[in-house]
């Protein structure tokens, strides 16, 4: 039995692999997507990027109705695009095992929004379980599986930030093999019409209640005993961060299912000590789970509904004590985040510059141009809302607007939601102009293949959207390919789109500068006789380009030789390295 340190994202792609696993589907979204590129190198598990999680949940569901155990990731905006099959698989259940992760990002590390995925778990009536570390990672990933098939159930794995990406010590052990389970036609559990559904919702809320059996007797929720003057509740990172501040001076019900939540382990719990806190992230889901039960606690009256704890918020909340500690980031400068050097989505919206549209915006690297000094997008909601929500502006604004407004969206933010606003746009006989910044890849996330670039998640060669035939096929005439790093040639192909009074796509083409198969050209450099210090250089918002004693700087360790610089600069001080 070897045991070597994991990521949590790792260990739960470890107990896939010991639980047997054959199908493994998920949507790139930090902070999930190590569990998936960590599947991918067990070769006896079949991993795939899915377009997006809707479509990755349906297809574990599908591998689960066909026999074998199957699982999907996701980051917790995901679940919102994958609540339509969880709510409905809660009703069917599984054949073989299915389980579905999903990690929240309390403090908005990478996310839109902060969200508790403990809510879609009661929303759905399904059981989620919650890990502290990356063994129990491990371990519960195995457990959902026997949960899942035992109480024929979807399950829900809750991560977190950091639990996902900190590494803990895990020992390894051997797969399990597990043959197909059979499948058989079974119209009346797996078929969701009214009728067979208000069976299977039947069934639901007595599965519940042997779920919520299990909550209080399995093992899984535990009594830590200390001083008894003190008792905290919490699961997940909130449990090690309050035992890492409380160490022996408290007792701890440590639960590690929080979903359903147990009631007489809770009060036996509460009656063995003289005071009750709850810590727990986000909501106040456990909190007021033991209020409704006539259990005395107290719990966000002490912490707070916004962000991540940590060892020092819980003892000030609760002792009143300061934790000595140090920020990482004193005496650091701090950097905003920008575009790359280099990347082509900088050459997109300083083409827009200075045009005076309303810019729709989406989710990707690309949402950084709202940032100075590009300042270039003027709204973001959700995945594929760009193109949408352009449809919306425009048809409330009128024709005018229309023909000062653009949506951006990537390439896999497109093929994830965008495609469907696209058809809203010329099936209702808008004009509206979309922009697809396609850079070959899904870049935020840390450059994983999708369906746009004609790679599988594993390299291989496979079949690529064609986004100038598919807009073609829902209706546009109209169809455009720029390369952004020709900053002037886009920016006239975008006053021309716009003038049209018909919908039109324009797909700003150019493959991002981190890729490794990218070639770059030659550092720019400054002749500092012409250059001027007027600082139009440092508006395409470029981080090789700095000032130096009133001029112009570029580092040549940064820059790839893009050229956007040397289109703003009108003095010609900008130019190739030794020319």
């Amino acid at each position: 039995m070897a045991k070597t340190l994991l990521l949590g994202n790792e260990a739960v792609a470890r107990g896939l692999y010991e639980a047997g696993v054959k199908f493994v589907s998920a949507y790139p979204g930090t902070p999930s997507t190590e569990i998936t590129e960590s599947a991918v190198k067990y070769d006896e598990i079949y991993c795939e990027w899915a377009p997006n999680e809707k479509v990755a949940f349906e297809a574990a569901f599908g591998a689960s109705l066909g026999g074998a155990r199957s699982f999907c990731a996701m980051k917790h905006v995901g679940l919102n695009v994958a609540a339509d099959p969880l709510y409905t698989a809660s009703y069917i259940g599984s054949n073989a095992g299915l389980v579905c992760a999903v990690a929240d990002d309390p403090g908005m590390h990478s996310s839109q929004n902060e969200q508790d995925s403990r809510r879609h778990a009661i929303a759905s009536k399904v059981p989620m379980l919650e890990p502290c570390d990356s063994s129990e990672c491990r371990d519960y990933a195995k457990l959902a599986y026997r949960i899942s098939e035992d109480f024929d159930t979807p399950v829900l794995l809750r991560l977190s930030t950091r639990i996902s990406h900190s590494r803990s010590p895990v020992e390894l052990y051997d797969r399990e093999e597990l043959p197909l389970r059979r499948y058989e036609k079974n119209v009346t559990k797996n078929v969701m019409m009214p009728a067979m559904a208000r069976i299977a919702h039947k069934k639901v809320e007595e599965r519940l209640i042997k779920l919520k059996e299990y909550a209080e007797t399995s093992g899984v929720n535990r009594i830590e005993w200390g001083d008894k003057k003190l008792g905290i509740i919490a699961a997940g990172s909130s449990y090690v961060y309050a035992k890492e501040a409380l160490g022996d001076g408290a007792s701890y019900l440590k639960l590690g299912m929080v979903n359903p939540l147990p009631v007489d382990l809770i009060k036996k719990f509460a009656e063995g000590v003289d005071r009750v806190i709850v810590v727990e992230e986000l909501d106040d889901i456990i909190e007021s789970h033991c209020l409704k039960h006539g259990i005395k606690v107290v719990g966000k009256e002490l912490f707070s509904f916004e962000g991540e704890f940590s060892q020092s918020i819980i003892r000030k909340a609760i002792l009143g004590e300061e934790l000595p500690c140090r920020s990482i980031s004193e005496g650091v400068t701090a950097r905003p985040p920008m575009l790359c050097a280099g990347c082509p989505h900088r050459g997109l919206f300083y083409a827009l510059k200075g045009l005076g549209l309303y810019v729709s915006g989406d989710i990707g690297c690309y949402s950084l141009g709202a940032q100075a000094p590009l300042a270039q997008i003027d709204s973001v909601l959700c995945m594929g809302a760009s193109v949408s929500g352009l449809h919306g502006f425009n048809t409330v604004r009128g024709k005018e607007q229309a023909k000062k407004s653009v949506a951006v969206i990537g390439d896999s933010t497109f093929v994830h939601s965008g495609i469907t606003g696209l058809i809203d746009i010329s099936y209702n006989q808008g004009i509206s102009t979309v922009i697809v910044l396609d850079n070959s890849i899904t870049g935020m996330t840390g450059h994983q293949n999708n369906p746009a670039n004609g790679l599988t998640i594993k390299g291989d060669p496979t079949a690529a959207v064609d986004l100038e035939a598919l807009a073609k096929a829902v209706g546009y005439r109209s169809v455009r390919v720029v390369d952004p790093y020709d900053v002037e040639s886009t920016r006239s192909t975008v006053l021309e789109e716009l003038s049209k009074d018909e919908p039109s796509l324009i797909i700003a083409r150019r493959p991002c500068a981190l890729l490794k198969n990218v070639r770059h050209s030659a550092p720019l450099e400054v002749d500092r006789d012409k250059c001027v210090g007027c600082k139009a250089c440092l508006n395409v918002g470029c981080p090789a380009l700095s000032q130096k004693d009133g001029k112009a700087l570029i580092d040549p360790l940064q820059c790839l030789g893009c050229g956007i610089c040397g289109y703003a600069c009108k003095f010609g001080a900008i130019k190739k390295e030794g020319i």
